[in-house]
């Protein structure tokens, strides 16, 4: 699946998803334009790409500011000329019982996963329609957008939400040649999932390492997901082969939430 000559854009790339998806895409032939908070790890990761052939330029960037997400595009579009993939990959996760969830925890969550991925799309789209050219907006869900899981609830609405937006935004962007798809990992070995598992063991008492340990034993392929496993699915649904593809938040976490 070639890219060469295009333009992607990814958000919460400095590690973790994020970077396994600029890697890959940039590999595919895609020069990247990275976005973080985190901006030493950035740097890291553009240099990796630099040292694949492929020209990087990292954006320190809150996903959760709209003003913020919009000036990528500007600033993208005036380095590279042109944008054709956004990757709304940002996003954090929540452990916390709905009973004592806060109203501070829920806005912070929403802000940076849902408003996040909307100002992403719109964005990227009114980036696309000036260029007059078709684009792929790729969004972060996850296993958590099709089934909720309890001390997740919150985080699992923020994804319910995601593959809302996915599925609103391909049926109005359709007619401009703008392709909208969403990636659903499961139990990916990142610094993520180590939070998780740790703020899970706080809240029901379970040893550390239990949870993440459950909910691996019950993947069908017998192993935990890595960043390439979601980034090899992440390079389809930015190349061509995706053409007739919109609307749709996939499931990629090796069998362990099946619909």
């Amino acid at each position: 699946m070639s890219l060469s000559g295009k333009i992607a854009i990814v958000t919460g790339a400095a590690q973790g998803i994020g970077r396994g998806i600029a890697l890959r895409l940039a590999k595919d032939g895609a020069d990247i334009v990275l976005t973080d908070l985190k901006k030493d790890k950035l740097a890291t990761v553009a240099a990796e790409i630099e040292a694949l052939g492929r020209k990087a330029l990292p954006l320190t960037a809150d996903v959760s500011d709209r003003a913020q997400v919009f000036s990528v595009l500007e600033q993208t579009s005036q380095a590279m000329g042109h944008v054709d993939i956004m990757v709304n990959n940002a996003g954090i996760a929540q452990v916390r019982s709905l009973l004592e969830v806060t109203p501070e925890e829920v806005d912070t969550i929403f802000r940076i996963n849902v408003q996040g991925t909307l100002w992403g799309i719109q964005a990227a789209a009114k980036t696309f329609k000036a260029q007059g050219t078709p684009g792929k907006i790729i969004n972060a869900c996850s296993i958590a957008g099709h089934e909720s899981f309890a001390f997740l609830g919150v985080y699992s609405a923020t994804k319910f939400a995601v593959r809302a937006l996915t599925q609103a935004a391909a049926k109005e962007l359709a007619s401009s040649g703008i392709t909208v798809n969403a990636y659903c990992p499961g139990v990916v070995g990142t610094d993520m999932w180590t939070e998780i598992d740790r703020r899970m063991a706080e809240e029901t008492g379970a040893p550390v390492g239990e949870t993440y340990k459950k909910y691996v034993e019950g993947i069908a392929l017998g192993r935990v997901e890595t960043p390439e496993d979601v980034a090899a699915f992440v390079a389809y649904l930015a190349s061509a082969d995706s053409n007739y593809m919109t609307g749709q938040s996939v499931m990629i976490d090796g069998g362990l939430v099946y619909r």
